[in-house]
């Protein structure tokens, strides 16, 4: 019975500890913000009139600022870190840090730790995001241009393009439903879009996790619209269908004159015919 006792006692005390390395105050936070916004991380402490508050940032803990509980004197090591958050680092009384003007390389791992302890209060994985260009969406006059001389059906073909981009998705829509999506994890990425009729319910969208660029396809701008019996076509190929339709035309003319003027002289014949028999 002891030893049973025992083992449940073990293993309520290693529970204990699962849960805190889970649930604790050294869990990992979360921010995500857009490139030239500003941002605040808030520490789960009050500061004590005894007490120092230090934020360092990095893979090395870099000391990056300090706060004192006495007077809230605040010290901001604007030589750290390559000097990349001079004169953009804020502190509170609270022991929030503020940081303005952010760029994509203030990511990373920021801890803040007091004297009252020995393990962090917090720590927080900071994202930022670049700003998002709009994408741009134009006609593939390769694509098209391979499609009419060829025997099959020709198409609409546009390609919407980025660049200067990182870990997005670059995606073509109809409406709100998704048509075709790639994920970017380059600098330069273009998307293709093969259409045989066209409206102005198609858009191109470039989206990362917290903000999204969109880019409407303005056929009345780029292409010809069409039903869903009629492609689009080059320009030979209209011309070369004009033609043909002109041709039909006057055929289509010259079979009604010639009947017209068959049926004439059928009648006339038929009208003398009478005539010669009474004489």
């Amino acid at each position: 019975m002891q030893k049973y006792i025992y083992y449940m006692f073990v293993f309520f005390c290693m529970s204990l500890w699962s849960l805190n390395g889970v649930f604790g105050v050294d869990a990992v936070k979360t921010e995500s913000v857009t490139e030239g916004e500003s941002v605040t991380l808030n520490p789960d402490t009050e500061i004590q009139t005894d007490d120092q508050i230090e934020w360092r940032f990095g893979s090395k803990d870099i000391l990056i600022a300090k706060i004192y509980g006495k007077d809230y004197k605040t010290v901001f090591y604007n030589d750290s870190v390559d000097g990349r958050f001079r004169d953009r680092l804020k502190l509170d009384k609270t022991g929030s840090l503020s940081i303005t003007n952010t760029s994509t390389t203030d990511s990373g791992l920021y801890k803040v730790t007091s004297t009252r302890s020995e393990t962090p209060l917090n720590t927080f994985n900071l994202t930022v995001y670049a700003c998002l260009p709009v994408p741009v969406i134009t006609r593939d006059s390769s694509q098209n241009s391979s499609s009419s001389s060829s025997s099959s059906s020709s198409y609409c073909s546009w390609v919407c393009s980025v660049v200067d981009v990182t870990h997005v998705i670059l995606s073509w829509y109809k409406g709100n439903s998704l048509l075709s999506s790639i994920s970017v994890s380059d600098l330069s990425r273009n998307l293709s879009l093969h259409l045989k009729c066209l409206d102005d319910s198609y858009s191109c969208v470039l989206n990362n996790p917290i903000s999204n660029q969109t880019t409407h396809l303005n056929n009345t701008r780029l292409c010809q619209p069409c039903s869903d019996s009629i492609h689009c076509c080059s320009f030979t190929e209209a011309v070369i269908r004009l033609a043909l339709s002109a041709l039909v035309g006057v055929a289509t003319v010259a079979v009604l004159v010639y009947d017209i003027r068959s049926r004439s002289l059928q009648q006339k014949k038929s009208e003398q015919t009478p005539s010669l028999n009474s004489d």
